[in-house]
């Protein structure tokens, strides 16, 4: 890349991040989104860098989504050769390797599973797809049911070619717009209906070679030094939560707080996050990444301190927390007011490992604003907001650097044709600018000058806090539940009565446990379904945890801890604030 003296520099940060879906380590998976969003966006996303050869990106990944993209891509090649099951129940429905049901209940959540999407974008487009769930009074609107107790019982009635047609659309639905105009794609939508066993293992093979495809495409792009691919640690934990719980103190002082005074081991287990999953990295992709992208944008001192020992170059977080660190930091009104100082690296301290902020606004402009606008329109929007920044900036725009950070996955599913158009149209017009200089984090921890700040505040991406993940009843509760099979671990592994394959085992069963996406799900503001779906899984994992030590699980671990009962739109990661 080559830079000139007006180059504003722009780093758009794609954060691909899937929790650990699997009962257990080894178990079924209870939930589909990771061979879902891997056969759409996380295909589509490598095909538009494919595409535009000139134009950089971050593309961050947490490693348990990596086992989980390579182990889909063994099963379903075991499926295809050897007509072996998948741990997938869905793959196995529409392979035929699990026969339709009979029963009523099964076939209904059948229905509902081929429901979990964006119908406007994902089902209302395709008039054969919304015919098959009109013709049973199925609504097409996401996990909307049946239309009632009598066309309910209808659904016993039905053929089994029927339920075949309907996964069929579906997995046809979430093929990615790049997958899409492949002629097998479009002929079995033309064909519509009466998919036969060829049909639907045709489309396996291709959905088993996009999977297995994945991580070569991605670790294709970072060997011509087009993409930067970085991390989060192993099983995408919240890490100053681990270290210290009063952590959430610097942005809630007065908040609730879980009945354990903190995680036992909280820093060793940060530690063991960040190694193992710089070990995962590896195996993967074939480097060290230069960056963290701590999971949820969750810094602190301490974490920050852990980065510097493993010489990290750089981490990120959010808007949020550079507005409180520049608070308690004493940076001048006038460059808060203007946002002066968001767009440097921040230096803190002795700390080396430089920490960028994520510019909120255009970030979310992307993940909620443009996806009904037409492409060019909101392209153009995007780059007169960059335009701007550079003009306010002047001579000096080449020693700033704007960062867009969100998720590489969930805004996509609101978007005409996957985004298509936006991002073609939005690379097309970054890479060829000529004011603008498209470029990676790793880059700019070298090159642009360095912001020194006093003290970095302890926060997220989300609200510059951690209250999407502590702070109330239901969360704390979660927390208080992996406290006490912490303690349980430490006990065991101190008693020696582990071999060390038992105690690998429970150790990353211990990591899945700490993952940061059970958290986010508790609580009554979000969609019931989904609060259910993660906390079943959440107790699930605490219990296989238990087993895996040789301990009795608690009784209370059979109860749920969350109901939820928000809206359903509330359903992203980094979407969830629209």
């Amino acid at each position: 890349m080559t830079m000139t003296a007006k180059s504003l520099n722009v780093v758009l940060c794609w954060h691909m991040h899937q929790p650990y879906y699997r009962e257990g380590l080894k178990g079924a998976y209870h939930l589909p989104w990771v061979y879902l969003h891997g056969i759409k966006d996380y295909s589509d996303m490598a095909a538009h860098l494919e595409r535009h050869p000139a134009m950089h990106a971050v593309v961050n990944f947490a490693p348990v989504l990596l086992e989980q993209l390579d182990d889909y891509g063994q099963q379903l090649d075991a499926l295809l050769k050897h007509g072996k099951p998948t741990q997938d129940h869905m793959l196995n429905l529409l392979s035929g390797a699990e026969r339709i049901p009979s029963d009523v209940g099964s076939r209904l959540r059948i229905v509902q599973d081929c429901q979990r999407c964006h119908a406007p974008r994902m089902i209302h487009p395709y008039p054969a797809f919304h015919r098959l769930l009109r013709m049973i009074g199925a609504t097409g609107d996401g996990e909307a049911g049946v239309g009632s107790t009598g066309l309910q019982r209808h659904l016993g009635y039905l053929s089994e070619q029927y339920f075949l047609d309907l996964l069929t659309w579906y997995h046809l639905a979430w093929l990615g717009h790049s997958l899409r105009q492949l002629p097998l794609v479009q002929r079995l939508m033309v064909q519509e209906q009466g998919y036969n066993a060829a049909d639907r293992h045709e489309l396996l093979h291709l959905m088993q070679h996009t999977m297995a495809g994945l991580i070569p495409r991605y670790r294709a792009l970072a060997e011509r030094g087009q993409v930067e691919l970085s991390m989060t640690p192993y099983g995408h934990p919240i890490v100053p939560l681990l270290n210290d719980f009063a952590n959430l103190r610097d942005a809630l002082p007065d908040v609730p707080v879980p009945e354990a005074p903190g995680y036992p081991g909280g820093a060793e287990r940060s530690r063991w996050h960040l190694t193992h999953g710089v070990e995962v990295f590896e195996r993967y992709f074939g480097r060290k990444p230069a960056g963290v992208w701590l999971s949820e944008g969750g810094v602190s001192e301490d974490a920050l301190a852990q980065l510097d020992e493993m010489a990290f170059a750089w981490t990120a977080s959010g808007e949020g927390v550079w507005r409180n660190s520049c608070a308690k930091s004493g940076c001048p009104e006038d460059e808060t007011q203007s946002k002066r100082g968001l767009f440097s690296p921040a230096r803190f301290g002795a700390h080396k490992t430089r920490v960028f902020f994520r510019d909120d606004g255009l970030s979310d402009l992307i993940g909620f604003r443009y996806s009904d606008w037409h492409a060019d329109d909101a392209v153009a929007d995007f780059v007169q907001h960059l335009e701007n920044i550079a003009s306010f900036f002047g001579k000096d725009a080449h020693r700033h650097v704007v960062s867009v950070i969100l998720d590489g996955e969930n805004a996509w599913e609101y978007y005409p044709d996957n985004g298509h158009h936006f991002l073609d149209a939005l690379y097309k017009v970054l890479s060829a600018h000529p004011t603008l200089t498209v470029s990676t984090f790793a880059e700019q921890s070298a090159r642009a000058p360095a912001r020194a700040m006093k003290r970095l505040a302890a926060g997220s991406w989300v609200y510059g806090s951690f209250s999407t993940w502590i702070g109330s009843e239901d969360k704390n509760r979660g927390w208080d539940y992996l406290v006490t099979a912490k303690e349980t671990y430490d006990s065991v592994v101190a008693s020696g009565k582990l071999n060390p394959d038992q105690l690998a085992s429970a150790t990353r069963q211990l990591a899945v446990c700490e993952g940061s996406d059970w958290f986010w799900w508790f609580g009554d503001y979000n969609p019931a379904g989904s609060v259910s779906d993660f906390e079943q899984l959440y107790r699930t994992q605490l219990r296989e945890l238990y087993r895996l030590l040789g301990v009795a699980p608690p009784a209370l671990l059979d109860v749920p801890l969350s109901a939820g009962g928000g809206w359903a739109e509330n359903a992203g990661t980094m979407r969830r604030n629209a």
